[in-house]
């Protein structure tokens, strides 16, 4: 199992914004790629900077799936959240794998 882990520091004045953009239309977005079996969306309770933590973490079986969903959607998904919130949400990935 690939979990792609995508964990996003959110400025508190758009934190629902935010939740409601990704649980209503991005991670829907994403799961309509097709690449990723499943989802889920977290909350950090206790994180190490200002504003608030989430990470989406979307679950393939297959390294290809990912390879895929990276370079051909993840451009224009990653795009979208950065024009829609710019400099206000702060993103980054890691890919990481059950052993």
């Amino acid at each position: 199992m690939i979990i792609y882990n995508v964990t996003s520091i959110v400025e508190e004045n758009i934190k629902d914004d935010f939740l409601a953009f990704m649980q209503e239309i991005h991670i829907p977005e994403v799961m309509s790629t097709g690449k990723f079996t499943s989802s889920n969306l977290y909350q950090l309770t206790e994180p190490e900077n200002e504003g608030f933590t989430y990470c989406a973490q979307y679950i393939t079986e297959k390294a290809q799936n990912l390879i895929d969903y990276r370079e051909i959607y993840a451009p224009r998904l990653q795009q979208d959240i950065q024009q829609k919130f710019g400099n206000k949400v702060v993103s980054f990935r890691s890919v990481l794998e059950k052993i």
